[in-house]
């Protein structure tokens, strides 16, 4: 395995753990702020999403040739989940616009493992 392709599937394990600590940090610690907010829902999507496309990496870490969707997904994961994070915890509604680019990211990784020739 090369450096590369070890090296997204660390990150991808790296974000799957992150994500699990999230979801359990949400359900627990951050209990009372996300029922404040109102954002129970929204925590949940973006740990949901968060956790898949960590899994998405650590798979994409053995097909060396997906570089561009692990770096798209990557993307993914800051702007949807992060923004959606965020906005949880805060509920600064101007982070809202943010989330769709994170969305596209998904979609465009998505897209590129569908259409790219290798």
């Amino acid at each position: 395995m090369s450096n590369m392709a070890m090296a997204w599937l660390r990150m991808g394990a790296a974000l799957c753990f992150l994500a699990v600590a999230l979801g359990a940090f949400g359900a627990h610690a951050l209990k009372a702020t996300l029922l404040t907010h109102n954002s129970r829902d929204v925590w949940n999507t973006a740990v949901l999403y968060h956790f898949l496309h960590g899994l998405a990496l650590v798979t994409l870490g053995y097909h060396a040739g997906s570089r561009v969707a692990c770096y798209l997904f990557f993307a993914g994961i800051l702007l949807f989940s992060g923004s959606l994070y965020a906005l949880a915890l805060t509920g600064a509604n101007w982070l809202g616009p943010i989330t769709p680019l994170g969305g596209l990211c998904f979609l465009a990784g998505w897209a590129w493992l569908l259409f790219s020739p290798g």
